[in-house]
């Protein structure tokens, strides 16, 4: 059976559908997501460890039992060996190169369901060309190679069923987390909406002006009447006509 080994397609269906799932994960107290602030718990951090230690082990075996195949060897036409050498060259790439990229990714941000999508594509694509050359095997090789190779396939297999249900944890989770933050929502708009608003009065009428008083200039006093003020008699003037 020949299969088109495309590990680096790129994942966008994948990403979109994890994008709308929103990113606020499930809070406990532990490490955090990077790039997205939400608490990861400690039981979510140890089962992604494990489920990642049991994926590392199962890659450095498929690619000792690949470097093991002598698929030159086998009794098929020369294309169909081309084809398998081909798929055994892109798994051996993707092992040494893809596949520990994506999982730093995810241990760097455990609980990202787009990053947690793409290493799950990538596992279903090594799985698939892998059984290709599995089933090459059983068909042209010795049966030592398709015992281990089979064994490498069921290995793959449990970690990629773990990793599915690693993701359906998560999504539900976070689809509670969205549910809780809109009722949330809804009940904080519900208080706000409740309060009647405070009315605040501002006057901004101007305060009638004073009318300004004009000030009377003083008459100047007689010196007669400055005199009287002073409290001393007016003198008289004598008559020099009149006799004494």
């Amino acid at each position: 059976m020949t299969r088109n080994f495309l590990l680096s397609s790129g994942f966008s269906l994948f990403t979109s559908v994890a994008v709308a799932l929103g990113q606020a994960g499930p809070a406990s107290a532990a490490p955090v997501n990077a790039g997205q602030g939400s608490p990861v718990s400690y039981a979510s951090v140890t089962q992604l460890n494990g489920l990642l230690a049991q994926l590392e082990a199962v890659s450095k075996n498929t690619q000792s039992d690949l470097v093991r195949l002598r698929i030159e060897r086998w009794k098929a036409d020369g294309s169909y060996k081309k084809q398998e050498l081909s798929n055994v060259d892109s798994i051996q790439r993707n092992l040494q190169e893809a596949l520990p990229e994506m999982i730093a990714q995810l241990r760097n941000a455990p609980e990202n369901l787009p990053a947690t999508f793409k290493l799950y594509q990538n596992l279903d694509a090594l799985y698939d060309v892998l059984g290709s050359v599995a089933e090459g095997a059983g068909a042209f090789g010795p049966k030592d190679d398709l015992q281990a190779l089979s064994n490498d396939l069921s290995q793959f297999e449990g970690t990629r069923k773990q990793l599915a249900q690693r993701i359906e944890n998560l999504s539900s989770a976070k689809e509670a987390e969205i549910a809780r933050l809109r009722t949330d929502l809804k009940a904080a708009q519900a208080m706000v909406a409740a309060e009647p608003p405070k009315k605040i009065v501002v006057d901004d009428t101007e305060p009638p002006k004073k009318p300004v008083k004009k000030k009377t200039a003083k008459k100047p006093a007689s010196p007669d009447a400055t005199k009287a003020g002073s409290g001393q008699a007016p003198v008289q003037q004598q008559n020099p006509n009149k006799p004494q």
